[in-house]
């Protein structure tokens, strides 16, 4: 178990509806990071933009966006996590993947699937959320809308971490900056969020706003709107439990169940 957790923010522009060039970049960028870190993190749909033509894109789980991701994470001795479409029993799944350094692959099909844009006509809701046991780290991956669904991110599990990976808009950033630090304050945890910049195939723009907050929602990074960066956070075990602990707010939840 680590005590500490070294994580790279990866804020980047997408080429619309394009694997092969957007694996290009993403192994520049992810080569460029000199030091050891344990989680890189790449926004939604990172091989495409936030595209309702999934047939356009999509990859099975043997697929090279997936063998790519496998190589790369052993490579860099990191877990790369992101989604892409993926193509699955005549079904279409934004997909997040987890990939471990050693190859082993957790994944969390986006459950709120974002009706605005037409995507639950696209794409197929996942139903269950996961937990990735990770280096003594619990961490609990969702995407995008998901964000705006706070029983559905709620701490029951004790995990350590709350991840958010997204094609967020600029016209609606607001939302995203205030509701990424409820959810670290609510859950008691650490909470990341990582957006594209750009604009994508429909003209939308995208401000980034990525950004990480700990378990008192203070903010912890300093990736500057609008443009493509790296940042590396590191998050510590102790000021969880330190916090936890002395506040004892997830303690005094409500008890309730989802049906």
């Amino acid at each position: 178990m680590k005590s500490e957790l070294k994580v790279a923010l990866i804020q980047s522009n997408l080429v619309w509806e394009n694997p092969e060039q957007n694996r290009i970049n993403f192994t520049n960028t992810i080569s460029a990071i000199l030091e050891p870190v344990d989680v890189i993190i790449l926004p939604e749909l990172f091989t495409s933009g936030f595209t309702m033509n999934p047939s356009q894109v999509a990859e099975t789980m043997t697929g090279d966006t997936i063998s790519w991701m496998q190589k790369l994470a052993n490579l860099k001795k990191s877990a790369i996590t992101g989604s892409i479409v993926i193509e699955e029993n005549d079904h279409y799944y934004n997909r997040l993947l987890f990939i471990f350094p050693s190859g082993k692959i957790d994944y969390y099909d986006k459950k709120h699937t974002f009706t605005l844009a037409g995507e639950h006509k696209a794409y197929q809701a996942g139903s269950n959320l996961i937990t990735v046991s990770y280096l003594g780290w619990k961490i609990c991956p969702l995407v995008c809308y998901d964000l705006r669904f706070p029983v559905w991110s709620r701490n029951t599990n004790d995990y350590d971490v709350l991840l958010y990976v997204a094609n967020w808009p600029k016209i609606r950033i607001a939302a995203w900056d205030t509701l990424l630090k409820a959810r670290a304050i609510e859950n008691m945890t650490y909470c990341i969020g990582v957006n594209r910049v750009g604009l994508d195939g429909n003209k939308h723009e995208y401000s980034g706003n990525s950004g990480a907050y700990d378990v008192l929602g203070k903010r912890m990074d300093t990736i500057p709107t609008g443009q493509e960066a790296t940042e590396i956070i590191t998050l510590k075990k102790d000021h969880i439990s330190k916090y936890r602990e002395k506040l004892g707010f997830l303690k005094d939840r409500d008890l309730f169940t989802l049906k």
